[in-house]
């Protein structure tokens, strides 16, 4: 492997993915550095319908499996493990796995965000099914059923009111008597008839073997333990973006995100963002591809302007 790149892509879900595609085909010698986990949320999700080019809908992973299969046909190479440390302090940039150091020209930072889960064993053995962490992603498979939300912010209620369109019933449980959202959603939800709610409550288990039954309730206040069936749980207690390793080298919001401007130009000149690092509102499939695809753009723009001052 070489060490050093016109381009360095971290992360490998469809942001990166498709980023890397456009730089490889721009003649820009280019590395993805995909995580120890490569291909981002769409790893864990089954059946995606809404991503362009599949009419008969296709699985998340095999989705990933084909857009890296179609980048490294182009010549992209790949190194499935975690940048360790970066150095962006002046030309070439720096990045770092471990004893491996890369330069590169530019850099995409594509690392995503990781919906926040309740981490309970049965959680995690229902995710993908009748478990998930993304209404617009899952919930036309649950029309006309009964589902729950949890949470009690802005995601939960975007969630439950977009759900409630399709569902014949949406439960928000949340565990304090108020919730955290902002006034004009949680009068919106409030006054949608479909929309039930469970105050002071968490959830301890999901039920069901090889698909979501209900879930066991328990009450802060009394300790009361209750059942609720339904046949979906969106878990919506929101998301965490990859930037841990990004503190102190790149502008970062309150929440984590990476800032950018219009262009997904980062803070430092020559590292750009796509996907799910810095967009904390579409957060889609497909928007994240075409910030990939913009990423990839600027990059190329940017290092064509290095030739030139030469």
């Amino acid at each position: 492997m070489k060490k050093d790149y016109d381009v360095v892509i971290v992360g490998s879900g469809p942001a990166g993915l498709t980023a890397s595609i456009y730089t490889i085909r721009a003649h820009l010698k280019t590395l993805v550095i995909a995580g120890s986990n490569p291909g981002g949320q769409l790893m864990i999700t089954t059946d995606v319908e809404d991503f362009p080019g599949f009419p008969g809908g296709i699985q998340g992973p095999e989705l990933m499996a084909k857009m890296r299969k179609q980048a490294e046909l182009l010549g992209v190479e790949f190194l499935d493990e975690n940048v360790t440390n970066v150095d962006f302090k002046k030309q070439p940039l720096k990045i770092s796995v471990d004893d491996k150091e890369f330069s590169c020209k530019a850099t995409i930072i594509a690392t995503g965000a990781n919906a926040k889960w309740l981490n309970l064993e049965s959680e995690r053995k229902l995710i993908g099914k009748g478990v998930s962490a993304c209404a617009v992603c899952d919930g036309a498979f649950f029309k006309g059923k009964d589902v729950i939300v949890i949470g009690g912010g802005d995601t939960a209620l975007r969630e439950a009111l977009y759900l409630s369109k399709m569902c014949k019933t949406v439960t928000v449980i949340h565990r304090r008597d108020k919730l955290r959202a902002q006034a004009a959603l949680e009068e919106k939800a409030k006054n949608t008839n479909n929309i039930k709610w469970v105050w002071n409550s968490t959830i301890i288990e999901f039920s069901g073997d090889n698909r979501l039954t209900g879930v066991k309730l328990k009450n802060i206040l009394n300790n009361k333990i209750s059942e609720l069936k339904c046949e979906g749980a969106f878990v919506a207690i929101g998301h965490k973006p990859s930037t841990d390793f990004l503190i102190g080298h790149l502008k970062l919001d309150d929440r984590a995100h990476i800032i950018v401007n219009n262009n997904i130009k980062t803070s430092v000149p020559g590292v750009f963002a796509a996907g799910d690092v810095h967009d904390y509102k579409y957060m889609q499939a497909v928007t994240a591809a075409g910030a990939g695809c913009m990423a990839a753009l600027e990059a190329s723009d940017y290092i064509a302007e290095l030739k030139h001052k030469k």
